[in-house]
């Protein structure tokens, strides 16, 4: 691949930076820059600016509303928009559900879903994960059984993130218990408005609501919401994951977080002189940026070989470095801080307050997003299992 910035490519970078400046709203970009916590109002509003632009969905078929964009404009966008502060997108719709939805569904059901999630109609969450079915998704147990025109589903998804949001879940669920765990198992959309569906939220080490449990007690759900054929979803679903691996890689975000380490080390001081100079921290950061760029090469070489449309178990690579990285840079960050970074206002962090108790609004939440991005290395399927996918599918041992 040709990684030489073009005329056109330096150009388009041009428009984007101009976008961002005129469309961005500032107060949205200052709630992203100090990590205080994003509101569902305010993801949609930006989802919205987006979608008038036209720039919703870089990477859907230009005859649904993608941007036709080449991939390094694709890149050029991500970076830029990470570099804005940009909130981020309703990315289950957009970056999860809607790959398996033009991949696999049906025109009318393409026609319906796609155009909703486009203008921010519908918010989705993902219900794939149950309480003895994290990394061993084969194993799950939430059950959809037909009867006639409808499904009955009965069961328990967790880690639902958002999903007190949600207007809608996609969900994988049992249809059959013949052959093996990962046969028998459908991919069906499913209206959280539906009776017998229970949203409980989870409390995380950062004291967010991020992640629900979800529990299903005699739903009653449409035929019609199945996507693909009955008992083939872990088709579907393997599809959605590459997809989700290959988000999580986070490279413009990291980019942008090295950046905030870098002024953090800068500023701040060691034995009379800034923590950047100091041999021992300055190579930490110099280890962690290498790996960041052959992280950003290896994905601009999956994205230019037309992996985007057919991600394989190379997203595994992306997934388990690309978290990596991110949680070696909020370490940094948070070692970087000192004990000033340990402070801890959740008034602040949820906009009850204009400033932190703690004085220094750009070390107040360090911690909760140390905390907060332990998760990274274990969803999406744990980084251990994906160094199992990438032994035996991509070095064949």
């Amino acid at each position: 691949m040709d990684l030489e910035y073009k005329e056109e490519d330096l150009r388009f970078r041009e428009e984007v930076q101009q976008f961002f400046r005129e469309h961005l709203p500032k107060e949205l970009s200052e709630k992203v820059r100090t990590r205080r916590h994003i509101e569902r109002e305010d993801a949609v509003r930006w989802h919205k600016i987006l979608a008038k632009k036209g720039w919703i969905a870089p990477g859907w078929p230009v005859k649904y509303g993608g941007t036709g964009w080449s991939a390094m404009q694709r890149h050029i966008w991500a970076e830029e928009y990470a570099l804005a502060y940009a909130p981020p997108t309703l990315s289950f719709g957009l970056n999860l559900l809607a790959p398996v939805l033009l991949g696999f569904a049906s025109e009318e059901q393409k026609q319906h879903y796609l155009p909703r999630i486009y203008n921010a109609e519908d918010w989705w969450c993902q219900g794939y994960s149950e309480p003895g079915a994290g990394s061993d998704l084969a194993s799950l147990k939430t059950r959809a059984e037909r009867e006639g025109d409808h499904y009955i589903v009965n069961g328990q998804k967790t880690w639902t993130t958002l999903g007190q949001h949600a207007d809608w879940i996609f969900c994988l669920v049992r249809t059959s218990t013949e052959g093996t765990k990962q046969t028998g198992i459908s991919f069906l959309l499913i209206d959280m408005k539906t009776p017998g569906i229970t949203v409980r939220p989870i409390k995380l080490m950062d004291e967010t609501y991020e992640v629900n449990e979800v529990f299903f007690d005699n739903v009653k759900v449409p035929a019609a919401n199945l996507i693909g054929e009955e008992n083939k979803g872990w088709t579907y679903a393997k599809y959605l994951l590459g997809h989700e691996r290959t988000g999580i890689a986070a490279i413009g975000n990291s980019k942008r977080e090295l950046q905030v380490l870098k002024r953090l080390a800068l500023r701040k001081q060691s034995n009379g002189a800034p923590l950047l100079n100091d041999p021992q921290f300055a190579a930490r950061i110099a280890d962690v940026e290498i790996e960041l760029m052959a992280l950003e090469m290896t994905a601009l070489s999956l994205v230019a070989d037309g992996a985007s449309s057919k991600i394989g178990p190379e997203a595994s690579l992306l997934k388990v470095k690309g978290t990596e990285i991110s949680q070696e840079i909020s370490e940094l960050l948070l070692e970087a801080a000192g004990p000033a970074g340990l402070a801890f206002d959740p008034a602040y962090l949820d906009g009850e307050t204009e400033h932190s108790a703690s004085g220094d609004d750009d070390l107040a939440a360090l911690a909760p997003h140390y905390f907060n991005l332990r998760k990274i290395t274990i969803f999406g399927g744990s980084n251990e299992v994906q160094r199992n996918v990438i032994s035996k599918m991509i070095l064949g041992l």
